[in-house]
């Protein structure tokens, strides 16, 4: 016992700092093994740190590298496969005809590359959330948690062939997405977002989680028509169903908010074979073509228990724009049919109207779209109004040659003055709006830029509708702007003011879900999203043309209508595929 003391006391005493302070020769070997063992393990961390680096950049390499190897397999016009919902392979046809050209295959890497650091980004810092906020590396819920920019985002995934992406996405709204908010939403954003995006998703996928979830939340919106004209509250929430409209309206509901869920909602009837949503959103139609007025322009507030439209301004700009957009998109939604014919007679009157709104510059001669109060016009357009240009393109085929070809120019001038909107400024990128003086062209009046798509949508149609790449070339200059001005680390962000270029804190959900897609396709071939199948709805969600009978009327959605949506989606599956 006495020794084994010893022997610990004997241990002890080389913990002692006294013991070493009697004996320098050892102090400085036990400082020289301590300095050894942390440079061995300081070094040991930073490689593996370098390693994982490494390895991170070869795997970004190897999907550039897939990349690119898919874009060769398009030149070739070789069949590439794509990995479907279900784990198993199926052929994705390719560009009919002549390949593809060199540079557009470039110019389309480069912008997936975009979508991919903005959804990487999302992905990090807002994984769930409605909206990034780029500079603070946060996420902000500012549709009251329902997910818009996962959702927004999954089509524009699905067409540029980011599978692992979009699986996560799929996986979040499968078992995370709950749409059960004691949250006041706005009708119109959630539909054009969350309805039109899950639906979009269906019908490119046809993975049923994505139409459960679009009638789940499309039943809570349901409430909001239950007006005495049928005309819709534009405000709802979530879990108790109580619509109402906002503070600021007066008590009147919006045109564009009121009008601009005919696409989703008759979509859903065809989907689902359930007839009311149909129903409730084409009451709306029938109930402002009682008092149409002969020019077809209705003012932007409307009164919901008369149905009457109230004194305010009329444009195709902010609160008008996608009322008219649809009135020519449900006709093409119906495969131009006489069942939907009274929309296109609808959107045909409007076009007259638009005709009396359109102004010249001087001294330049650009073309731009009025807005109008009471007989006074005010000379302002917001590139807002910059979707009328390919909204135009797209309906003059339903003309005959002359008036075909008038609309088709008109359409060409207005896309003209909007690419100036970006042109015009030190950062290339547009303001909000414009105004327009005698001898002056145009300035910018609302000077921020939050990421829009309007311009790029309306040089999609247009390259698509004619052929003629100038518009690609635009996109592409407009597309380098964005690059240079709100790309950052974390994301994309908008800019405060075009002429000094400082930036804005918020990643906006279209950007994902239209000006990179409308870009993306720019570029792409038109097999890609065929415009004779596919319709866009106002977020830029693609949903497929579904041919309506006379004797469905306006009636619904029918049991036939569904079937025939998944036959044409067995026959056409991966015809959209592009890498």
């Amino acid at each position: 016992m006495a020794r084994s003391r010893s022997s610990s006391l004997s241990r002890l005493r080389y913990i002692n700092p006294a013991y070493y302070l009697k004996r320098p020769k050892r102090l400085a070997l036990l400082f020289i093994a301590f300095v050894s063992v942390t440079l061995f393990v300081w070094d040991r961390q930073t490689l593996v740190r370098e390693h994982e680096v490494e390895v991170s950049m070869l795997k970004e390499d190897m999907i550039q590298l897939q990349n690119q190897l898919e874009e060769l397999k398009n030149i070739q016009g070789v069949s590439g496969e794509k990995m479907n919902l279900n784990g198993k392979h199926s052929e994705v046809s390719k560009k009919e005809g002549t390949p593809d050209d060199p540079i557009d295959i470039q110019r389309r890497q480069k912008v997936k590359d975009a979508m991919l650091h903005a959804w990487n980004s999302y992905e990090k810092y807002a994984w769930g959330q409605d909206e990034l906020q780029p500079q603070t590396k946060n996420g902000v819920d500012s549709f009251g948690g329902l997910g818009a920019t996962l959702i927004d985002s999954l089509d524009t995934l699905y067409i540029m062939g980011l599978d692992e992406q979009f699986q996560r996405a799929r996986e979040w709204i499968a078992n995370s997405l709950d749409f059960n908010k004691n949250y006041d939403a706005s009708v119109f954003e959630t539909t054009i977002r969350v309805v039109g995006g899950l639906l979009s998703a269906y019908d490119l996928s046809g993975d049923k989680v994505f139409l459960e979830k679009a009638k789940d939340i499309a039943d809570r919106l349901m409430p909001a028509w239950n007006t005495p004209s049928g005309i819709p509250y534009n405000v709802i929430n979530l879990v108790h169903g109580n619509a109402h409209n906002p503070g600021w309206t007066g008590g009147d509901s919006i045109l564009a908010d009121s009008g601009t869920e005919m696409l989703e909602f008759i979509a859903l009837s065809q989907r689902t074979g359930d007839p009311k949503y149909q129903q409730k959103v084409e009451n709306v139609i029938a109930e402002l073509n009682k008092t149409f007025p002969a020019d077809g322009l209705l003012p932007i507030y409307i009164n919901p228990h008369r149905g009457t439209t109230s004194y305010s301004t009329i444009t195709f700009g902010a609160m008008g724009d996608s009322f008219y957009e649809y009135l020519l998109k449900v006709w093409i939604q119906g495969n131009r049919t006489t069942a939907v014919k009274h929309y296109r007679e609808m959107w045909e009157t409007s076009m007259k109207g638009l005709l009396t709104l359109v102004r010249r510059t001087t001294p330049s001669s650009f073309a731009y779209l009025c807005e109008k109060i009471g007989s006074s016009l005010i000379d302002k357009m917001d590139e807002l109004a910059c979707f009328a240009p390919g909204m135009l393109a797209l309906g003059s085929s339903g003309y005959g040659p002359d008036e075909s070809q008038k609309f088709l120019t008109l359409a060409e001038e207005l896309a003209w003055t909007c690419y100036n909107f970006y042109q015009s400024t030190p950062t290339k990128l547009a303001g909000e709006n414009y105004f327009f003086h005698a001898g002056q062209d145009m300035s910018v009046g609302t000077s921020w830029n939050i990421l829009r798509p309007e311009t790029v949508e309306s040089l999609f149609y247009l390259w698509r509708l004619t052929g003629n790449k100038t518009y690609q070339e635009w996109g592409w200059n407009i597309f380098q702007a964005f690059e240079k001005n709100s790309r950052i680390e974390s994301g994309y962000v908008g800019l405060k003011d075009v002429n000094t270029g400082v930036k804005d804190n918020m990643m906006q959900s279209f950007f994902l879900a239209e000006t990179l897609k409308y870009l993306y396709l720019l570029f792409s071939p038109p097999s890609v999203i065929p415009l004779d199948e596919w319709v866009f709805n106002t977020e830029a969600h693609p949903l497929r043309i579904v041919t309506r009978n006379d004797q469905e009327g306006n009636s619904g959605g029918s049991d036939r209508q569904h079937k025939l949506i998944v036959r044409s989606r067995a026959r056409k599956e991966g015809r959209f595929g592009d890498d």
